[in-house]
């Protein structure tokens, strides 16, 4: 049996976008900056991966850049990095790529700012760090179960086999079980064969993964909140104060 695989101990936050569906509140602020129950969506994020055991965070920037700067450099728990994209939004997998050389070339956290959940049996990250088996994957995306949080919308989705392969799907039907809540673990190694530059998506690579029966999930006893318009935080909000 081979041993346990090293846990990551940095992470790539992915916080560099517009935030269109959270207007009005970031016409003056950085979706990141949008407080739900008195703490930031980043700040909230970073909390969960320091206590994962993160001790280094990259953060990307582009809307309200500035803000965003000030408000991370308060930060005392962990490193942060920042990954400029002030010039251009560069999307999932470029923004990960512009950061390769803060990264480094051992596997990372990746997370989104607008993923939250309440903790139920073993923590979130915990079990993803457990899942993670370097041997056998490139990538393994922490999911949840339909039915088993707020915002999972639209057929977009996953299928897992009891090998714990994902098989992704934007078909209505049949209906995906999982979906993916914004945190894995990644190979830097996997965006070898991508643009070196410029705006583009990671989905070309969970295929080429999946392809090849490299791309994993594992999936959270958590309750998830997708915090992704004002709606959205509102209900969040609500859970996190009951």
């Amino acid at each position: 049996m081979s041993p346990p695989a090293t846990a990551p101990t940095t992470a790539m936050v992915l916080a560099a976008g517009l935030g269109t569906r959270m207007r009005p509140l970031t016409d003056t602020t950085p979706k990141a900056l949008v407080t739900v129950a008195g703490r930031t969506l980043i700040d909230r994020v970073l909390d969960k991966l320091v206590e994962a055991g993160v001790t280094k965070a990259v953060v990307n920037v582009h809307h309200f850049a500035d803000q965003m700067e000030a408000h991370l450099a308060t930060r005392t728990d962990l490193e942060i990095l920042i990954s400029d994209e002030r010039a251009e939004l560069l999307d999932s997998g470029g923004g990960i790529q512009h950061a390769r050389a803060k990264l480094g070339e051992d596997p990372i956290f990746v997370a989104n700012i607008d993923s939250l959940w309440l903790e139920r049996g073993t923590p979130a990250l915990e079990a993803l760090k457990a899942a993670w088996n370097p041997e056998r994957m490139d990538i393994l995306l922490l999911l949840v179960r339909r039915g088993n949080g707020l915002g999972f919308e639209g057929p977009n989705g996953f299928f897992m086999d009891d090998q714990g392969r994902l098989t992704h799907s934007t078909e209505a039907e049949p209906a995906t079980p999982y979906a993916n809540v914004g945190f894995g673990i990644l190979k830097p190694q996997v965006l070898d064969g991508s643009p070196t530059a410029g705006p583009f998506s990671i989905l070309p690579v969970w295929k080429r993964l999946q392809a090849e029966g490299r791309l994993h999930g594992a999936v959270m006893d958590a309750f998830w909140m997708h915090v992704g318009d004002p709606g959205a935080r509102a209900a969040a909000e609500a859970r996190l104060e009951a």
